[in-house]
């Protein structure tokens, strides 16, 4: 097969642009579950304390072969202060960019007055909106939901978020209110890069997510895991468009996180497993942990191209830096090929490097050797460096092949088991003479079956 055979055909054309619908509402109506009913997954943070989403997160739905966009919200309260305010404030950003709204209401508490200053808001965006009376689990409790058209937005839709009763009725409502997907062309034949923006908690990733967004787009707060969802942002980065997600901190171990908090630790590996490429965010004034290097491992180990962005740089004094060069030296040897960033979230120092080196780290991650460069590279490192003798055998590697980019996976035939130390050094090798900076490599090693004599 030749080179071009392997390279993946793009189909061109046009990409539909989905309609968007803001899920909004006071705290604690059940938002995020009635979120997750629609998308069909245990996707949104749910808990039974008010407020657990903070910022505004989307997901990809689909109802009677429609596809569309949910936006969970923060609860929305009109007189809200400090943190409130900003999560109020995202609701409000939501439902500018919705095309329809889904306001939720909780039918066994009756109407309250901070209902009646959402549909306030909503009146005044002049959008669509479906009324969803939530927690009407029986039919005892719908002639509660029926007291909600004195909110005056037409008919409720009583439903059961937790148990999905009524939700049907609700979505081909929603369906309804929805505009017609237009089609649009893009030159380029596929969606964004997705990039993902992973770190322990409170080392500044919401910070550089705002910085690179240009915006106020993630609740910033100074309380360590602030971010309890995956959110995703549309982000132009020298002259490119990316798809980045800011995710939770993951805490020190699944086990120790509680609530909400071991779901959200549960979803940022999900994150880098839906990432192309992760920006790892070190916080460049403490000593590099153990959580850090855990993070560095499993973008490693999720094959995921790797930016580490060594952040709050302006809190560093040439003491700190001399140390922080020795604990990468000792701890991070073995992600020597990651790309590296000296950066500072707050004042904006180098985060233009973080483009520069997401645009390599991607290059890196998608390249292809060709078969027969590949083997001409082996073959000059055999004959230099010969694997040594085992046993009195010396196996020898026959060939190699690209099985696949993103990540780069080579798979080396042998004539028999080949040490892992010799191993590691051909992937040294192939880094040099291919620059893979930024991407890691998997090396598969194929040693030929032992020929049977035959009587």
């Amino acid at each position: 097969m030749s080179e071009h055979d392997l390279d993946e055909q793009l189909p061109e054309g046009g990409a539909t642009v989905r309609p968007v619908v803001a899920v909004v509402g006071r705290p604690n109506v059940g938002k995020s579950t009635l979120v997750n009913r629609i998308i069909g997954r245990r996707a949104a943070v749910v808990q039974d304390i008010p407020g657990v989403t903070r910022d505004r997160v989307s997901y990809d739905a689909r109802w009677n072969g429609r596809e569309f966009v949910v936006v969970d919200t923060g609860g929305w309260a009109p007189d809200a202060q400090g943190m409130a305010a900003q999560i109020a404030e995202q609701a409000e950003l939501a439902i500018a960019a919705a095309d329809a709204v889904l306001l939720v209401v909780d039918a066994t508490v009756g109407i309250q007055d901070v209902d009646e200053a959402v549909v306030r808001v909503l009146r005044r965006s002049k959008k669509p909106v479906v009324l969803a009376a939530n927690k009407v689990d029986d039919q005892r409790t719908e002639a509660e939901a029926a007291s909600m058209w004195n909110l005056g937005l037409g008919e409720p839709f009583p439903v059961s978020a937790l148990h999905g009763r009524g939700t049907g009725d609700m979505l081909d409502a929603i369906l309804q209110a929805l505009p017609e997907a237009p089609t649009e062309i893009f030159d380029a034949p596929r969606g964004p890069r997705r990039v993902a923006i992973v770190g322990k908690p409170n080392v500044g990733k919401s910070s550089l997510l705002n910085k690179l967004a240009g915006q106020q787009r993630s609740v910033v707060d100074d309380a360590s895991g602030t971010t309890v969802d995956p959110v995703d942002e549309l982000v132009e980065i020298g002259g490119t468009v990316y798809q980045l997600i800011d995710t939770a901190g993951i805490r020190r171990r699944v086990k120790e996180a509680s609530g909400h908090e071991y779901y959200a630790s549960l979803r940022t590996q999900g994150a880098i497993e839906r990432a192309e490429i992760c920006i790892v965010v070190i916080d460049a004034s403490e000593p590099i942990s153990e959580q850090d290097l855990r993070i560095l491992t499993m973008v490693e180990e999720a094959g995921r191209a790797l930016v580490v962005a060594f952040n709050k740089w302006d809190l560093t004094d040439e003491e700190r830096r001399f140390y922080l060069t020795r604990e990468i030296e000792r701890d991070m040897v073995q992600f020597g090929w990651a790309g590296h960033v000296n950066m500072s979230a707050l004042t904006g120092r180098h985060v233009e490097r973080v483009g520069v080196a997401i645009e390599s780290a991607l290059a890196a991650w998608e390249t292809r050797v060709s078969t027969g460069k590949l083997n001409a590279f082996l073959g000059r490192v055999v004959a230099a460096h010969p694997h040594p003798v085992r046993s009195g055998k010396q196996p020898r590697i026959l060939f190699g092949t690209q099985a696949q980019a993103g990540p780069p996976t080579f798979v080396l035939f042998t004539s028999g088991a080949i040490d892992p130390q010799y191993t590691r050094f051909v992937e040294r090798r192939l880094r040099e003479d291919f620059d893979f900076q930024g991407s890691p490599i998997h090396l598969e090693v194929r040693a030929r079956e032992k020929r049977r004599d035959r009587s």
